[in-house]
């Protein structure tokens, strides 16, 4: 077999590994943050957006994947949307194959971008390959596992604007930073479903370490957190601070689970993958309004 995916089987399954469901929480913070600095479509925004939709996403949870393979073949919840379990066959395939459509794209935003573009996305790429690979592992480093996660997200954004030109004020720095509360949020509460699963795959994790219900409450203040800075952006920014009131309310359930029960928290997470999209559509008109309103006479 090759080492790069080349028959049907093989690609669909890596797609699967890539979290489709996921790839529009990547691509859209990249391709919306280009937009609404420079308001026009150009070779830059077309491929970083399609870079973050799918490459970028295979690296990062084909990585993922691969290394974290034994654990997750304990896990009651991997096998589907929420997390794929590649054939060990398929291992050296994912890795290469990852790099390989990857490569292309990365030399093309080299090519169209700044040194400090660079930097950026070199930050980005090695965020996804730090929180899984083995000798790195940040994913096993209490705190700095969810903000490398929230990094993975962020990220993206960050390397929108700064690819555009963008000028950093104040505001927008608060958005960039509320942006990365809501990561460290999501990826924590993430981690409580996942306690057992990690202690006996001896996975340390801010919820394994912290226990579940110190995790969920932690994730609810970072999502407050993130709600009250919104109120430092400019209109009709302060309306996206009632975004983070889903989020807090799925979560708040959750808030006194024992860590023997925590697999119970998967009911919670697989709200949140819903909940994301519909706060994804509302952000989006706020991000028309917020277009149409700059450019009205």
């Amino acid at each position: 077999m090759s080492a790069v995916a080349t028959t049907p089987g093989i690609t669909r399954r890596l797609l699967l590994a890539s979290r489709p469901v996921s790839w529009i929480n990547t691509a859209f913070p990249f391709a919306a943050a280009y937009l609404m600095t420079t308001r026009h479509i150009d070779a830059e925004l077309i491929i970083g957006t399609i870079f973050f939709l799918v490459p970028y996403n295979l690296a990062m949870y084909g990585i993922n994947d691969v290394f974290d393979f034994e654990s997750d073949a304990a896990n009651p919840r991997k096998g589907g949307i929420e997390g794929a379990l590649l054939d060990q066959r398929l291992h050296r395939s994912t890795i290469v194959t990852a790099v390989a459509v990857c490569l292309p794209f990365v030399i093309a935003l080299v090519v169209l971008g700044t040194p400090l573009s660079w930097i950026v996305l070199a930050v980005s790429l090695f965020a996804v390959a730090a929180y899984s690979v083995p000798g790195l592992r940040f994913k096993e480093v209490p705190f700095l596992d969810s903000a490398t996660s929230s990094t993975h997200f962020t990220s993206p954004a960050a390397y929108g604007l700064i690819l555009a030109g963008a000028h950093f004020t104040p505001q927008l720095i608060c958005i960039l930073v509320a942006f990365f509360l809501w990561g460290i949020a999501s990826h924590a509460f993430g981690a409580v479903q996942d306690i057992e699963p990690d202690r006996a795959g001896r996975i340390a994790s801010i919820a394994t370490v912290m226990g579940g219900a110190w995790t969920v409450r932690f994730s609810i203040g970072s999502w407050t957190c993130a709600g009250i800075l919104m109120f430092f952006t400019p209109w009709p920014g302060p309306i996206a601070a009632v975004l983070v009131v889903p989020y807090i309310a799925l979560a708040t359930p959750f808030a006194k689970i024992t860590d023997e029960d925590s697999g119970r928290a998967n009911r919670g997470w697989r709200r949140f993958i819903w909940v994301n999209y519909a706060c994804g559509f509302l952000a989006t008109l706020l991000l028309i309004a917020y277009a149409l309103e700059g450019t009205a006479p």
